[in-house]
């Protein structure tokens, strides 16, 4: 689809996404949502594209919903949604789970306010950088809601129940420096250098990795996450150490080791992904 609302720019196998609606604090729409969804699908299918930047134009990363419909917002009956609440999908949810799902890794560049929605996608991504006067908030109990994005499920598993709870109950906004020290930030950035990190740990991945291992490697992290015992993480790990294990990505790595040479890894994401993967069905929506 071509993009409106988001900016879509690829240097050197770092795709950077960028938040466009910069005169609306990149206030998330409909539209947004669909586009970095795409954008997503977009990169999966790319093999030039190793690791993925979210950032956001202007002065803010997402200031959260776009509220310009009022009271309808959130009112689905009254923008005329069909099906009723059996059959509604919440939108953040939709693009959580896709980023839940990347193949590539994806990375948070955190340059301004990142309130509801703009605090929940960050969740489902790998690293969070942000400029050291970046505020979040989840704030949904102050808007007579509740957390959205698949959050309640992300949240608490990185930063603590306790401290989930205490940001979304209250829902008070909080600074970069509280985010960084609970867990939610990896790393807080001057203004001028936030992007340029970003992209230095992109490189780092992107130089120095398999593809095909960073894709398999980050599934089984995050799914690994909800299993109920380590028997689930032995069997998985067993599948995929012996799928790797005669790669044309695993004699390479060996070789230039022993070389002492930097690798150059030919195995595909888009074509070479082991025959188990994706090793579970996707939950049914009932």
């Amino acid at each position: 689809m071509a993009f409106k609302e988001i900016l879509y720019a690829v240097t050197e196998g770092i795709l950077t996404i960028t938040l466009n609606r910069p005169h609306k604090l990149n206030a998330f729409t409909p539209r947004m949502r669909d586009e970095l969804i795409s954008a997503l699908d977009q990169a999966d299918a790319d093999d030039d594209v190793r690791v993925i930047i979210v950032t956001g134009a202007g002065r803010a990363f997402c200031a959260g919903a776009d509220l310009s419909m009022g009271a309808k917002t959130f009112d689905y009956d009254a923008r005329g949604h069909e099906g009723g609440i059996e059959s509604h999908r919440d939108g953040g949810g939709l693009l959580t789970l896709r980023i839940f799902k990347s193949l590539k890794p994806v990375l948070a560049a955190v340059n301004g306010p990142a309130v509801g929605i703009g605090a929940t996608m960050t969740l489902p991504m790998d690293l969070r950088l942000a400029v050291g006067d970046a505020r979040f908030g989840f704030v949904f109990t102050r808007r007579g809601i509740v957390p959205e994005a698949c959050s309640t499920w992300f949240l608490p598993r990185i930063v603590g129940i306790n401290r989930a709870l205490d940001w979304v109950l209250s829902g008070r906004i909080f600074d970069a420096q509280e985010a960084r020290s609970s867990g939610l930030l990896q790393q807080l950035c001057p203004p001028q250098d936030l992007i340029a990190t970003a992209n230095e740990l992109a490189q780092e991945i992107a130089a120095n990795t398999s593809a095909v291992s960073v894709a398999l490697a980050r599934q089984m992290l995050w799914r690994m996450q909800g299993a109920a015992h380590p028997m689930q993480a032995h069997r998985i790990e067993s599948r995929a150490i012996y799928a790797t294990g005669s790669s044309a990505d695993a004699r390479e790595g060996i070789a230039a080791f022993l070389q002492k040479r930097p690798a150059q890894f030919s195995d595909r994401p888009s074509t070479d992904m082991p025959d188990f993967f994706p090793w579970e069905d996707e939950v049914p929506f009932d």
